[in-house]
């Protein structure tokens, strides 16, 4: 993961595209602490996060890096609250931008799903895949989504676990720009400089109240994280996860036993 700093925002770019821009542990951490970086300097006024290449904007958590047991398994009590790839549920009073360059699945989608603003490119795709590797959208994206959308739409896109065009989310509202791919981030770093003309403390203020947000605070404890939470746990646990992860190592279809 990358950080440049243009002005009063801090660009963030997930810089995997080898992997299609997947969390790993290493970019889970510092994705958080660019994210405590814009709570707590005074200088930032928005960040705008995007992905490396022109494929994937974040393919979601490393599913091998799961498998292989690659994600930390001592407890971090710093970055633990913040959620996934330290950022779901690591509320900032600073606005964040989406530059959606490419794909955005799974944790992918939790990520803009955290985001305030999204600027998408013509070819971007999103979806919730989780279901089909024996997974939950533990990351935001099963409550998210059905915060943003009626009941309906909202439960197809999370039982099925299908694609969804740019295109589409925009129809929808999930998005505010669909732009050509090459004015995804100029396009999005222009919102960010328009956002950061404005008074910062009034800026910062009116995002916590639309968001519900105390000042300094995670959301990890509130009713829909909890509840979250303990059905991850319950399913992580699960023969269905494990095999999901290796399915996807492998390369074929899973055999689930629903135990």
């Amino acid at each position: 993961m990358t950080t440049d700093l243009r002005g009063h925002t801090l660009l963030v770019t997930i810089d995997r595209p080898e992997a299609r821009n997947a969390i790993d542990q290493a970019t889970w951490d510092a994705l958080g602490d660019a994210w405590q970086r814009a709570e707590t300097d005074t200088g930032i006024r928005a960040v705008v996060i995007t992905g490396a290449g022109e494929k994937a904007f974040c393919a979601g958590a490393d599913l091998r890096a799961i498998a292989e047991g690659g994600y930390r398994t001592t407890a971090d009590p710093v970055r633990d609250p913040w959620g996934f790839a330290g950022v779901a549920s690591h509320e900032i009073s600073v606005p964040v931008i989406a530059a959606v360059n490419g794909l955005a699945l799974g944790g992918g989608w939790e990520i803009v799903l955290a985001c305030d603003l999204v600027v998408a490119a013509e070819h971007a795709e999103f979806a919730l895949p989780e279901v089909r590797r024996g997974l939950i959208a533990g990351g935001g994206g099963a409550f998210r989504i059905a915060d943003q959308l009626p009941r309906p739409l909202a439960m197809e896109l999370l039982l099925t676990g299908e694609r969804i065009s740019a295109a589409r989310a925009l129809e929808l509202g999930m998005v505010n720009r669909v732009v050509p791919a090459e004015q995804v981030l100029p396009e999005a770093l222009a919102l960010a400089e328009r956002i950061g003309r404005n008074a910062p403390l009034a800026v910062q203020a009116t995002k916590r109240i639309a968001r519900s947000i105390t000042h300094g605070c995670s959301t990890a404890d509130t009713e829909p994280w909890m509840r979250s939470a303990a059905e991850v746990s319950r399913v992580m646990r699960s023969e269905d996860a494990r095999e999901g992860a290796r399915a996807f190592v492998e390369k074929r279809e899973p055999v689930w036993q629903a135990r």
